[in-house]
């Protein structure tokens, strides 16, 4: 008779496309036979995956090792963190293995030395799609590793490399496959996903015979043909998005872009390394909208960079103001190691940056109080993510899982209506109220 398959836990921290990577690592692990515990008591081993952009990112990853190592004692570390030197190591000499990130094979090797199992392909089956940490109606599809930008707060080429493109007729199987699962919402996401296939020279790939190039817009219309929401994340403003937001128009991709722009002042924005001004963004912006009306834009801002002035700062506070920025993040600057930004001048003390992106937020919550607002009496779709007594949590088009607001959606009157809504179901909303964050509403007649 067969022993019980050995057991690995897994915690996973970060960003999406962490989440990602430990989603291909818990794919192989299950391919290959050995099963995922829910506990560290239960586990034989535990394979942690970090996270380690900012200090608040890399204490909260030592603290997850720690008490894993505490509670198991066999720990193998993956990750961004692993990518910085030996500060795993040097904290926690008792783990097991230390990898980088995207590094399924690496981890895989580290799990066979200290957790043998040989592989049953009678017993030991996974579905298509792989083994999902996201909810069953939506899903993560990364397109790519890596990044080519050098921007001067950033350490992620450091640690994830330049950029390198996956093929795009696996990435069309993967979302295929996904759909095939019933998965309703597929998120892109990647470091720079403006940038895919530039590694490649857009190189023509095939997809079900026919040929596809390696590039957003020509993937963006491929996924746009699945039938399924298809949400864009991380885009740079290149002036090659101008191409995908007529899609959107049309209902092929969701009306929704996070763009990361981090600040509006040319001065700061060169002192960055970012690829774009101030001022083409918000061109950029006005021109997409006027394409796209019902277009939501998401970004992420860094307040307080070395060397900002109060009127730099006021810039960009106008900036949000005028580009009617729907969803935001601000970041007050953080001195990560290794990060070039850290050499300039004019390093502001921390209370002058926690107090600058605490302004912006109010400027933010303003801004999203009245664009919500305007919304109250329309009609909107909604893609259902939970259902209780009260009634159901939904998002709209303008709203990604997890980083922006939901729809609460009240229980109709009558009670034989009550209850029939399910998790990932599409449906119409009649929206009757609002604040800073969220929108409430009825199920549209």
């Amino acid at each position: 008779m067969k022993g019980a398959a050995p057991k690995v836990g897994f915690v996973s921290l970060g960003c999406p496309k962490a989440l990602v990577d430990s989603e291909q690592i818990l794919t192989q692990l299950r391919a290959e036979g050995y099963a995922v515990a829910p506990t560290y008591q239960g586990a034989d081993l535990v394979v942690v995956n970090t996270c380690g952009f900012i200090d608040s990112a890399v204490a909260e990853s030592l603290d997850a090792i720690g008490e894993a190592l505490a509670e198991n004692g066999r720990v193998v570390v993956t990750g961004c963190l692993g990518a910085k030197g030996d500060i795993v190591r040097q904290t926690h000499p008792k783990v097991l293995a230390v990898t980088g990130p995207h590094a399924t094979a690496e981890v895989m090797d580290a799990v066979h030395a200290h957790l043998p199992k040989p592989h049953d392909p009678f017993t030991d089956l996974v579905p298509p799609q792989g083994v999902k940490l996201t909810p069953t109606h939506y899903a993560y599809l990364k397109i790519s590793e890596g990044c080519n930008h050098r921007c001067t707060f950033c350490i992620i080429p450091s640690m994830r490399g330049d950029l390198v493109s996956r093929d795009i007729g696996q990435v069309m199987r993967e979302a295929e496959n996904l759909v095939r699962a019933g998965v309703r919402e597929i998120l892109v996401i990647s470091q720079d996903t403006s940038a895919y296939g530039v590694d490649v020279k857009y190189r023509t790939g095939f997809h079900d015979g026919r040929p596809l190039k390696t590039r957003m817009a020509d993937l963006a219309v491929a996924l746009g043909e699945l039938g399924v929401w298809v949400r864009l994340h991380y885009v740079y403003p290149y002036p090659s998005v101008d191409e995908v937001i007529p899609l959107m128009a049309e209902g092929k991709l969701l009306p929704y872009l996070d763009v990361p722009f981090q600040h509006a002042n040319p001065r700061i924005l060169k002192l960055m390394q970012r690829p774009a001004s101030g001022e083409k963004n918000l061109e950029r912006i006005e021109a997409w909208r006027r394409v796209c009306p019902e277009l939501t834009v998401r970004s992420t801002f860094i307040a307080g960079f070395p060397g900002e002035t109060e009127a730099e700062f006021q810039e960009l506070l106008d900036f949000i103001e005028a580009a009617q920025i729907d969803r935001a993040g601000c970041f007050a600057y953080s001195p990560v190691e290794g990060a070039r930004a850290n050499d300039l001048e004019g390093a502001l003390p921390e209370h002058e940056r926690e107090a600058r992106r605490a302004e912006f937020m109010k400027v933010q919550e303003r801004i999203s109080r009245r664009r919500l607002k305007a919304r109250v009496g329309r009609t909107t779709k909604v893609l259902i993510d939970a259902v209780n007594q009260d009634g159901a949590v939904a998002r709209s088009t303008g709203d990604a899982p997890e980083i922006d607001g939901n729809v609460f959606i009240e229980w109709p009157a009558r009670k034989a209506e009550q209850g029939k809504l399910k998790v990932g179901e599409i449906v119409n909303v009649k929206v009757t109220g609002s604040d800073a964050h969220d929108l409430w509403g009825r199920l549209a007649a």
